[in-house]
């Protein structure tokens, strides 16, 4: 079939289950539209409290990009300060048909993180809402002037009424639109790393790295028209824009969305909705099973929970499918990778639960031992190295961050160590970043953080290290309990020893804490962690 012939193909609702080829090349832009014409009441969101129809989408989507169009130039960058409803979608299409790079910046970023990605793509308009996690946004740029970002232009989005009003902050050039329309293989997405352990790189993104990913998750979750996805994860990030922006416009089904996560509401909605698919970070995930709501909701629906983000324990996600009959499955990767590897439903529980999956066959992976050559002792074990169409294109405007990211011959580095079996099962053993380095010997976080996860008072752990005079660093477990429960450095000691852990995977001190902080992608923020055992050992 020629590229023509395929442009010719009409869109059908759920034809992407069936025929994925028609749409590798539609941006959810031309999507949007289609659905709003051959569906138009049809549900495209639904919250809480109202549900956005595919015609209210696509005009949404219109009058923000008759806005943007009237700032900069075609190809700049307008950053989204947004939340994780309809907003930040219409905002994504919006800036989409404006010829607009969108930067999108999770809601719940701190100031100095809103600065430095606004700073690095060089973003001078803001589209946001008119409160900001408790401030105006008249308020928030005050905040960023002490990071000298100032915004020529706020475009001030209002979901209740599909209301968009522009804000002239500063003379500039009356924009000349001349350059073609974007395509699905242009950069029009820009978003962060999770920023957990310092400041987010600012990542380049095609449509079409997008729509392959959509079709790795549909395929291994057999997701369909019938479907209702329910995704609770930030919509910025990589697993939300899959989940909650490309998937449900590639098949023209509904997505149910939280504007902020909230364990009963979330709960509510997977049973009101019917939802069959949960999309959620694992630290979501585990709350929602440790919550006695979840035993009393009607959650039958659900036969698929995709999680990932960090680590997926074992019993955890044992316990979710008992409770549901979902699932659980994941990939494995990184907002700059896409997927390297994924569990499906076809796969077995111990490669479901136990590990994170095969190897995906459309992209190309290698095994970098310490030396940097590929490794061959099996399991094979070291640092990944990508090439695919999976792949992002990189980070924006930071050759000096490109250059650690690809090696010479242009394969894409994870920050991960990996153990490799010989059915190409991937295991994360570590992260090059996340080892603690004890008296000049790498302890992995990952490994001691299972170990520790397993016993029977924790309800969530988070390894850092803090530091030492002599050592450099010790081994510190950050641990929420599990209620009326009580753990100390030598109880947590003498159970693992009695489970045959090894003496250097034993936690030097144990820090109890009501609960882990997040980062703004919903991750486990380590610095925050690292802190509060800081002050709780008294290190200064």
């Amino acid at each position: 079939m020629t590229d023509d012939q395929v442009r010719r193909e009409p869109l059908r609702a759920g034809g992407f289950a069936s025929t994925p080829e028609l749409y590798m090349d539609r941006s959810v832009s031309e999507l949007v539209r289609a659905w709003s014409r051959q569906m138009p009441d049809s549900a495209a969101f639904v919250t809480a409290d109202r549900s956005i129809t595919w015609r209210m989408y696509d005009r949404f989507a219109d009058d923000i990009a008759e806005q943007l169009r009237e700032i900069g130039e075609p190809g700049s960058r307008v950053a989204l300060l947004l939340p994780d409803t309809a907003v930040i979608h219409a905002a994504l299409c919006g800036a989409y048909r404006a010829n607009r790079i969108a930067t999108a910046i999770a809601i719940r970023s701190g100031v100095r993180e809103i600065a430095h990605i606004m700073g690095r793509a060089e973003a001078s308009t803001l589209v946001t809402i008119d409160s900001i996690r408790g401030r105006s946004w008249r308020e928030l740029l005050a905040e960023l002037r002490e990071y000298d970002i100032e915004p020529t232009n706020v475009v001030v989005l209002e979901a209740e009424s599909g209301s968009v009003t522009r804000y002239q902050l500063a003379d500039y050039d009356t924009p000349r639109e001349s350059a073609e329309p974007f395509t699905t293989s242009d950069i029009t997405i820009l978003n962060s790393t999770s920023g957990t352990t310092g400041l987010p790189k600012v990542v380049s993104h095609t449509e079409r790295r997008w729509v392959a990913f959509a079709r790795e998750a549909m395929s291994g979750g057999r997701i369909g028209p019938d479907d209702v996805i329910c995704s609770i994860v930030p919509a910025p990030y990589g697993f939300g824009l899959w989940s909650a922006h490309f998937l449900p416009a590639l098949l023209g089904i509904p997505v149910v969305l939280t504007a902020r996560f909230d364990v009963d509401e979330t709960l509510m909605l997977i049973e009101r909705e019917r939802a069959t698919v949960l999309c959620c970070v694992s630290t979501q995930f585990k709350m929602l099973l440790r919550s006695e709501a979840a035993r009393e909701r009607d959650l039958s629906s659900l036969r698929v929970l995709y999680t990932g983000g960090e680590p997926v324990p074992y019993d955890d996600a044992l316990a979710f499918e008992k409770l549901t009959g979902a699932k659980v499955l994941q990939f494995y990767g990184s907002n700059e990778s896409g997927a390297v590897s994924s569990t499906t439903l076809d796969d077995d529980l111990d490669t479901r639960l136990r590990t994170c999956g095969h190897i995906l066959p459309s992209m190309d992976v290698r095994i970098l031992d310490d030396t940097g050559a590929d490794a061959t002792r099996s399991p094979r074990r070291g640092r990944p190295a990508v090439r695919g169409p999976l792949v992002s294109p990189g980070y924006w405007n930071d050759p000096a961050a490109n250059a650690e990211l690809f090696t010479d011959e242009n394969w894409m580095l994870l920050g991960d160590i990996v153990e490799v079996d010989d059915t190409d099962r991937v295991r994360v053993v570590g992260r090059t970043a996340d080892f603690v380095i004890r008296g000049g010997k790498n302890i992995s976080i990952v490994e001691i953080e299972q170990l520790v996860r397993a016993h029977p008072s924790v309800a969530d752990v988070a390894v850092v290290g803090v530091p030492d005079p002599i050592f450099g660093e010790r081994v510190c477990a950050v641990v929420v309990l599990a209620s009326s429960t009580d753990l100390t450095t030598e109880t947590l000691a003498s159970w693992l020893r009695a489970e045959g852990v090894s003496p250097e995977y034993l936690p030097e001190y144990v820090v109890p804490v009501e609960r882990l902080e997040l980062g703004p992608g919903g991750k486990t923020d380590r610095r925050a962690a690292r802190d509060e055992a800081s002050r709780a050992l008294h290190l200064g």
